[in-house]
């Protein structure tokens, strides 16, 4: 487990050096996260939709137990049978307690549906951003090569208008030496 822990750790070291040293990559992988938290949001929210669309179906079977039971105490109260209305009325209120927590979950899925329907839109709008950031990282990096292919080409042609200067150096030179040269020749022929 120790040994585990230290290399994820040190993993996890070298993966954030990398990744200071190549920025671009950095905001890749953080719209990579975004991405997955968004699709772990809209997974969420499709389970919290379900769960409510359950929680709603039972709400409607307890009320319609409850409108029966309320029909046969009635129908009870009404014959006078008193032993059957009785109980009828516990079995009501046992609904009707039923129903009061359904409700509450209910309650409390739509504040959690509501909540994460806020995270996504936090989420899609930090995405948005960083869409934006990652589009600007590619601009500058592909200036950046424009330029260094740009300055690579100056300094070749620089290469090359040194290679024509120094051709045109040597050319000097060596009319220099040959009439050095002849000026030697008539010298010792003139001795």
């Amino acid at each position: 487990m120790g040994l585990f822990d230290d290399f994820s750790r040190f993993l996890e070291e070298r993966l954030d050096e990398y990744l200071r040293n190549n920025p671009h990559l950095e905001l890749f992988v953080l719209e990579e996260k975004l991405r997955e938290q968004e699709e772990e949001t809209l997974t969420l929210m499709t389970d919290l939709k379900r769960q409510e669309k359950q929680v709603q179906d039972e709400i409607m079977g307890i009320a319609r137990e409850i409108q029966l039971w309320h029909a046969r105490i009635e129908k009870a109260k009404a014959a006078g049978r008193a032993d059957l209305a009785e109980p009828a009325q516990a079995h009501e209120a046992s609904l009707l307690r039923q129903g009061n927590q359904k409700w509450g979950q209910m309650e409390m899925l739509k504040e959690r549906i509501q909540q994460t329907q806020e995270l996504q839109k936090k989420i899609e709008v930090r995405r948005k951003e960083l869409q934006t950031k990652v589009s600007e990282a590619q601009a500058t990096r592909s200036n950046t090569r424009t330029t260094q292919a740009g300055e690579s080409f100056g300094w070749n042609q620089s290469s090359t208008a040194n290679s024509g200067n120094l051709d045109a150096l040597e050319k000097q030179f060596r009319r220099w030496e040959a009439e050095e040269e002849l000026q030697q020749l008539k010298r010792n022929m003139g001795r």
